[in-house]
Parts: structure tokens; C-alpha cells; sequence
């Protein structure tokens, strides 16, 4: 609906009318000499003629007059724009699929509008740029038509793609739809048993996760440079090889393909030795008072009932810290030994011997020498 206004300020009695773009009389003051029933007087005063019109058409655009009955006559002008909002958009494409690295072609249309509308491009959150063409139809509405033209990658599959048309006329009108992208194979190969390192005699269970569009239908396993050992079974995705020797190190690849292409990964298998089996030690015996200590690698009464016990360098170096702690013990124990005997020692012949001038002196005021003896005696009767 639209609405037409004649306002006059200090009127003076003269008579206020509206023409159309054909100078058409619509109103004459409040009277109605056109036979258009769209038209409806709104107010009329002396000051005013208001008129609405609805069910506007594009037949209505262009200038209206207002026109004041004085001499000379004066007139007001007031144009009519009609918009005219595009029908909904017709989004297609070149190709429904498309192979990653592929170019595709996605064409917006709006038709019959006026002004001609504009399109915008959005592949998800990303802005995209269209080329966009206008053409003019007989009866002055216009058709839009944008292009776009984009290089798809996998992280494109099930992208929404979306055109936006922006009109006066209009608000939130798009068409929508989602990229199909296909792409091949991704593979990984991931070790499910053992979890840590391959070792002699140990089996090995390797399995081959892949992804794809489409799905790969088919998955083989090989052995890079070599074939795979002649007990080796493979389901589907699943490698398995027991009792692994070191003949078996070398690289073995999984191989995926689809439509698309293909596409492997390789495990490297290395074989370490096998874990070191001793008996196991069961006495440790430390003789504090002697020094020593006896260390017995005797089998346990119960170790016929199983397998050997395995250990590892661990083991091995807790036993040799165990002797050099038994070893440091017993030095310990005999030093303490000696320094607590240790003294000087003095005959009772050396006594007065330290006070005299030379060697001869000392041996005679020592005790026991020959002058300091008692002389014996006798007596007859």
C-alpha cells in the first residue's frame, strides 16, 4: 500500500486536487472522478488531501502531482517507486559429486524483481565471491544469475553452500545446498598386540584403519622388498604372525583403493631378543663377624613345577649392588676390629732403659741385667 499526501499552508478557499503520471485527475477535493476503487481518501481538509492506494502494481510507478487551484496554478510532486521482490532463488550445480581437487561450477538465480537484486556467496562461515550477471526483461524487471566457481578438497564433503539475495523488498532470502565431495583412501596401520616391543617367539597382530569416499572395497597387505612369512594370515584389515624370529624384520604396507584412487601406510617390524631367563636366587646370607657374605643361586624346590622365571638387567644389577653392599659391610666390620687391638707393647726388660746415654748402659740398668741383680748367698754348716 501507498500512501499520497497534499499538504498546502495558508490556504486561502482554493481548491486542492491529485493527478496521476497521466495528469489524470484522482481527487478533486474530496470528490473521486477517476473510476479506481484502489484509491480511498484518507483525510481531506483545507489544508490537506491524503489518499492511499493499495494492491500497488508496477502500472503505478512515476510522478504524482498535487496541484493547488490558484492563479497562476501551483503544484507538488511526489514519486512512486514500486518494488517488485524476486521469486525464490534457483540454486543448481554442474555436478552433483565431485572428486577432491576437482573444479565445480554452483549458478544462483533470482528472477522478476525491480530493482534488480544482488547474490552473495557463503560456504559456511567463509564469504565467496560470484560473477554475477543482470538482464533486463520487456516490462522493466530484472533477472539475476551468479556464478561461482570453487575447487573442492575432502574437508569440503557436507559443506553447506548458500546464495543470499539482497533486496529492498525482501529480507533473509537464500537457497541452500550441500557439497558432495569424494575423496581417497586414508590409511594408518596401528599395532594391537603385542603393546610394546616385538620379541622373539612373541606373535604380532597388526590392524588397517581406513577412510574413504567411497568406502575402499578393497585392502590387501604385502611385504616391501620380500614376501610375508608363509604362516602369515590376513582377514580383511587384520595381519597376524606368530612365533616372530628375526627373519621376519622388514617393512609391511597396507594398501587401500576406491573409485578415487589409492593410497597405503607402512609398519616397520624389527625383532628384538628374546627376555633372559636365570633361576631364581632364594638365599642371601651376610656373617657381619667374619666379614663375608654367601650369596646361594640354588634352585627353588618348586621350580619344577613351572616355567623359568624371566628377569631382566634390573634384576641382574639389584644383585650386584646387594654383594658390593655385603662387600662394603665386611671392610667395615674389619677395620673396626683392628683399630680396637691396636696398642704398644713392653718387656719388663726394657724397663729403665729410656734414661740411659747408649746402648750398653741401657742394657745394663734394664731390668733383669746383671748388676741389679740380687746376689745369692751361701751359706755352709
Amino acid at each position: 500500500m501507498a500512501t499520497i499526501s497534499c499538504r498546502v499552508k495558508n490556504n486561502d478557499d482554493s481548491v486542492i486536487q491529485l493527478l496521476n503520471p497521466n495528469r489524470q485527475t484522482i481527487y478533486f477535493r474530496d470528490v473521486r472522478p477517476l473510476k479506481d476503487s484502489r484509491f480511498q481518501l484518507v483525510n481531506f481538509s483545507d489544508n490537506e488531501l491524503r489518499v492511499s492506494l493499495s494492491n500497488v502494481s508496477l502500472s503505478d510507478e512515476g510522478r504524482y502531482v498535487c496541484q493547488l487551484y490558484t492563479d497562476p496554478p501551483q503544484e507538488a510532486y511526489a514519486d512512486i517507486t514500486v518494488l517488485v521482490p524476486p521469486g525464490s532463488p534457483i540454486m543448481d550445480s554442474q555436478e552433483d559429486v565431485v572428486s577432491e581437487g576437482n573444479e565445480t561450477e554452483l549458478t544462483c538465480t533470482a528472477m522478476g524483481s525491480k530493482p534488480a537484486a544482488s547474490i552473495r556467496w557463503m560456504k559456511g562461515e567463509q564469504e565467496l565471491t560470484g560473477k554475477m550477471t543482470v538482464d533486463e526483461t520487456y516490462d522493466g524487471m530484472f533477472t539475476v544469475t551468479s556464478r561461482l566457481r570453487l575447487t573442492v578438497s575432502k574437508e569440503d564433503d557436507g559443506a553447506p553452500v548458500s546464495c543470499i539475495i539482497d533486496h529492498p523488498a525482501v529480507k533473509d532470502l537464500q537457497a541452500q545446498r550441500y557439497l558432495e565431495v569424494l575423496y581417497q583412501p586414508e590409511v594408518k596401520i596401528v599395532q594391537a598386540f603385542p603393546e610394546g616391543l616385538t620379541r622373539e617367539g612373541e606373535n604380532l597382530e597388526l590392524t588397517c584403519i581406513v577412510n574413504g569416499k567411497p568406502q575402499p572395497n578393497q585392502i590387501s597387505w604385502l611385504r616391501v622388498d620380500d614376501d610375508v612369512p608363509s604362516h602369515t594370515v590376513i582377514t580383511g584389515s587384520d595381519l597376524f604372525i606368530e612365533n616372530l624370529n628375526k627373519s621376519y624384520n622388514g617393512t609391511y604396507r597396507c594398501v587401500a583403493s576406491n573409485a578415487v584412487g589409492e593410497a597405503y601406510d607402512d609398519y616397520i617390524l624389527f625383532v628384538y631378543d628374546a627376555p633372559t631367563t636365570i633361576p631364581t636366587p632364594t638365599t642371601l646370607n651376610l656373617d657381619n663377624t667374619q666379614g663375608t657374605a654367601v650369596i646361594g643361586l640354588f634352585p627353588d624346590s618348586r621350580a619344577g613345577e613351572g616355567a623359568p622365571q624371566k628377569i631382566d638387567h634390573a634384576v641382574i644389577g639389584g644383585v650386584v649392588a646387594v654383594v658390593m653392599f655385603a662387600i662394603l659391610c665386611a671392610l667395615i666390620v674389619l677395620g673396626r676390629y683392628f683399630a680396637r687391638h691396636k696398642g704398644t707393647y713392653f718387656t719388663h726388660e726394657a724397663k729403665g732403659a729410656d734414661d740411659a746415654a747408649d746402648a750398653d748402659t741401657a742394657i745394663i740398668n734394664a731390668e733383669g741385667g746383671h748388676n741389679n741383680t740380687e746376689e745369692k748367698k751361701e751359706y755352709y754348716i
